[in-house]
């Protein structure tokens, strides 16, 4: 396991553009998932320990964010040959499991975290209304351990977003596992 971090925010970078299955079956594209004030787009996946460590939490706060008029959704890109954990079977299961309250997206070719310039699981990407960058950090102070009464972060910036159409200044970069690409 490789631990990477995610560059600064560009601030006003637009989102791109993608058309993804989910696993509840549906083909979602950008469109489908924004909300009226944002969106929040993760890039997760299920063998991650760093994933895994925030998961309650990421759940927990996409949803409250979701009253913010924030649109959210979850990105899987890993190969999944090396990391079967991480398959579209196991996705469904794991998104069922946890009830997610946002659609989780299979990135097959990768082509869309590359795209995006995802680097890590979990790797946050926070748009405004206008669909440019505000937020790229972390969902709070924990790693592979959560951190009792860790500030919500990510949220905290989110509804910044949902409210300003900014995202704040000062962002801390989030940690993951590197995301696992196809070899060429």
């Amino acid at each position: 396991m490789v631990s990477t971090e995610t560059p600064v925010c560009d601030f006003g970078r637009p989102a791109p553009d993608f058309v993804l299955p989910a696993t509840d079956g549906r083909i979602l594209s950008l469109a489908d998932v924004r909300g009226e004030r944002g969106l929040l787009v993760m890039f997760i996946c299920n063998h991650c320990p760093y994933v895994k460590a925030i998961r309650d939490r990421l759940i927990r706060d996409a949803a409250a964010l979701r009253a913010e008029g924030i649109g959210s959704c979850a990105i899987m890109s890993n190969d999944p040959t090396d990391y079967p954990e991480d398959s579209f079977a196991n996705m469904q299961r794991i998104a069922e499991e946890y009830r997610f309250p946002f659609p989780y997206l299979y990135d097959e070719t990768q082509e869309v975290a590359r795209r995006f310039g995802a680097v890590c699981t979990p790797d946050f990407f926070g748009y405004g209304a206008d669909l440019t960058l505000q937020y790229r950090g972390r969902l709070d102070a924990s790693r592979k351990e959560a951190v009792a009464g860790a500030r919500r972060e990510l949220f905290e910036a989110m509804v910044q977003v949902a409210r300003t159409g900014h995202g704040p200044r000062e962002q801390t970069p989030s940690i993951g596992c590197s995301i696992k690409w196809k070899e060429a």
